[in-house]
This record gives structure tokens, sequence and C-alpha cells, in this order.
């Protein structure tokens, strides 16, 4: 295969890169987008394999391999477990670009100092990702606590586990070849995975979206690295694209919480967890609604805007919520859903869980463009959504999330507030809005309540 044929590729599965996650970018045209990326990765990879002399009969067995696979994946994993398959997804990036680098290093000691540096990059930043991953993913699934869990002088042992990886670094980079620079890069592979731990375990379950966010631009930054190590173009295109928008998604989410990047991962914002029912939190009058008293105020309503959470996503709700919001569109009601940034477990989430209801795309509206005009809302229903909705972000200078943007749902005319219980969200604290005298709180699985409520429209 000719060099100008595998570059000519290469450019060709970059711009489908490139198109991809344009197109990834709005909702309307993501799925496009993804398929385009895919398209691009499956010609960088074919090219390569084939370059390297490697088999077709073997390129088809790996296919059939990742597509059972996916597809497997795709149809067994529930949506609430996203964001533990994509923690997954970066783990496995990260490791693999420390072994690939671990792998040129074992079969070509006698490398550049450059090529050593990029190498030290690819096995550090890998090593990070795929510890950091694992402790993200079993937050995540509620293996480990979720909680931030805080250790006497960790900010001391990360920077001193930071300087042995640094000063292991400049020799290793000083004479790779040397039996000794075996032993120092041994020593970046132990200390990249222990520093993944120690850096990613005293960070709380509320900050996790911003988490997987930085994650995944650690493993496109270390598959860039990588790119380097072996020569490969393709590589360090795609690594780049894909550290570069982990990066810029990762300034979205802290913008949308207010918070510094420092801030989240050095702070221990969720270290305290109010207890169940409010703890020293808000507190006052709840107003519970039944089925038939939510029904009642919805019919009457000229506009309901759906404002998801996590909640929605645990109920597997997305569907019913489609079927009520159409059935209230058939009885001349204008339907929208707000859609917070940080919504659920990673960024999103409610656009793919509501996507995957069919939810008219013109119909999903942000944050910033549903608040001025919140209060010309008759009713706002509120499904498992909680510190993305707390008015305290606004008002109560004392609370951990004051200064973080909010939907201000508090401003329109009703609120409608689908809860298990009084339990605090994710970030341990009472939520105000559920004693506002405009709030009314609907007690129940969130799938089984707005079942009631389409049976009430139905007339079953």
């Amino acid at each position: 295969m000719s060099p100008l044929f595998i570059n000519f590729a290469y450019i060709v599965s970059g711009a489908l890169f490139i198109l991809g996650l344009k197109m990834l970018s709005s909702p309307a045209t993501a799925r496009r987008g993804n398929l385009l990326s895919a398209v691009g990765m499956f010609v960088a990879v074919v090219v390569t394999m084939m370059a390297q002399g490697l088999d077709y009969k073997w390129i088809i067995l790996g296919m059939v391999i990742g597509t059972v696979v996916g597809v497997v994946a795709a149809i067994k994993v529930e949506m609430t477990s996203m964001p533990e398959m994509v923690a997954l997804f970066n783990g496995f990036g990260g490791i693999s670009s420390l072994l690939l680098a671990w792998a040129e290093y074992h079969q070509h000691p006698e490398m550049s100092g450059f090529i050593a540096l990029v190498a030290f990059l690819s096995t550090f930043i890998g090593g990070v990702t795929f510890t950091g991953s694992m402790v993200a993913f079993g937050k995540l699934s509620g293996k480990i606590t979720q909680k931030a869990v805080i250790f006497k002088g960790q900010h001391i042992i990360n920077a001193a586990i930071l300087a042995v990886a640094l000063g292991a670094a400049a020799l290793f980079c000083m004479n790779p070849a040397s039996g000794f620079g075996y032993t120092l890069f041994i020593v970046i592979v132990l200390v990249a995975l222990g520093f993944g731990v120690t850096s990613t375990i005293p960070i709380g379950g509320a900050d996790m979206p911003v988490v997987i966010s930085l994650l995944n631009s650690y493993s496109g930054l270390a598959a860039c690295a990588a790119g380097f190590v072996i020569s490969n173009t393709i590589l360090i295109v795609a690594g780049a694209l894909v550290g570069a928008s982990g990066i810029i998604l990762t300034k979205i989410m802290c913008k949308a919480m207010n918070r510094s990047l420092s801030n989240v991962l050095f702070s221990g914002f969720g270290t305290t967890t109010a207890a169940a029912g409010g703890g020293d939190g808000p507190q006052g009058e709840v107003r519970p609604a039944t089925a038939e008293d939510v029904y009642y105020i919805l019919e009457a309503a000229d506009s309901v805007v759906f404002v998801p959470g996590y909640g929605l996503a645990v109920a597997q709700a997305q569907h019913v919520v489609k079927e009520l919001g159409d059935l209230l569109e058939a009885n001349d009601t204008e339907v929208s859903y707000a859609i917070h940034p940080v919504a659920g477990r990673m960024p999103g989430h409610m656009n793919v869980l509501l996507a995957e209801a069919n939810v008219p795309y013109d119909q999903l509206v942000e944050m910033d463009d549903i608040n001025p005009r919140m209060d010309t809302v008759d009713v706002c229903v509120v499904i498992g959504a909680n510190d993305v909705v707390n008015p305290a972000a606004l008002d109560d200078e004392s609370s951990p999330i004051y200064g973080m943007p909010i939907i201000e749902t508090h401003r329109a005319n009703t609120v409608i507030v689908l809860k298990r219980s009084m339990n605090p969200g994710f970030a341990g604290i009472q939520n105000a809005l559920f004693f506002a005298e405009n709030a009314r709180m609907y007690f129940g699985d969130a799938k089984a309540s707005i079942q009631d409520l389409v049976a009430e429209f139905k007339g079953d």
C-alpha cells in the first residue's frame, strides 16, 4: 500500500472526524455525526492495519468481535448506566495509550529524547485516565461511595506523587535505553496508576459530569501523544480533536456550575451530606398533590415546561413523559423541555434520554433560553431534578451551590415536583423549591406517577 494512498485515507478520516464533531453539537444532527465519526475511525483502523501487512481475515475477525460487543452493550446497558459506560470507554482509551507507548519502548528502547518525552506523556496521562475513570465508574455505579473521600494531607501526597513522576520522567528522557531507564518507566506507570486514584477519589458525585468530560479530554491527549510515539498521523489528529473537544466541554460544564476547574478538582465539594429530610436546610410546609390534582392543573395550563433530571433516567420515564406531552399538545397546550447542562450524570444525558423517546428537537430548550420567559410559564413539571432547580443557588450565600446557574422553575406560576421522597440530591443539600408557595410535591416513582396522569387525560 503506497504512502500516498495511506495519507489520503487519513485525510478523509480526519475530515470525517471534524464533520462528525461539528454535527454532535446539535441534537438534530448528533446521530449522523456519530455515524460519520465511526466511518472515519473504520477507515483509519483498516488502512493502518493493512499498511502494517495484517491479513484481511484478522481485520474482519476484529470487526465481528467489536460489532458483537457493541451491539450487546447497546441493547443491554440501561440509559441510567450510560455515564458509567462512558467512564469505562475513557478508561479503556487511556490504558490503550499506555500499553501502546510501553510496547513501542519495549521494542525500540533507543529512542530520541523527544520520543521518550511523548512516551512518558502517553504513559502517564493514559495511566491517570484509566484508574481515574475506574474510580468515576465506581462512584457512578454505586460500587464505591459517591461522597468525596478526603484524607489528611491529600494535596501534599498528590503533589509528591506528581513530583516523583516528573523526576522519573526527566531521568528517563535523558537515557531511555539504559538499564535503569526501564526501571524508571515502570515507576512512571505505577505512579500514574496511583495518581489517577488519589486525584479522583476526593471528588464528590455532584462533580462527576465535569470529571467525565475532563477524563475524556485526558484520553484524547494520551492518544495524541501515543500517535507521536509511533509516528501515526491520524492518531495524532484524532487524539488532538478528542482532547480539545473534551477541554471545551469541561469548560462549558464548569461555567454551568459557576465553578473553576481547580475548585472541582481540589475543593472536595460534596464531603458533607444533609440528613434525609433536610437536616439543617430549608424547612417549611410541603404541599402534596394527587394525580387528580396535578391533572386539573395541567389540563387548565396554556404552557407546560418539563424539567428532567437523573430521577427521570432512574425511573425510565422518558417515553411516558413524551406521551403526556403529546396529550397536552392535543389539549392546545404549548409543551417544551428545559435542559440544564449538568442535569444527570454526564454531559448531554437528558438530551440522549429524550431523543430516545423521540421528543422533537425543537422542543428542547437550553437553560439560558428558558429562564428569560419563565415568568410566563403556567406550569413547570420537575421530574427527578434537584440541585439544578434549587433557588438556594441564587439567594443563599451560605449554600455550597451558591452562584451556580439554575433553571428558575420557582418563577413559574405553578411548579409540580415529582420525587420519591424529600431526600436531597447529589450536592447533599435540601431544596428550597419544595417549600415554595407555588410548588406542589407529587410523590412516587416518576414513571408510575406520569402513567397515572396519562390515564387521567385519557379518562381511564
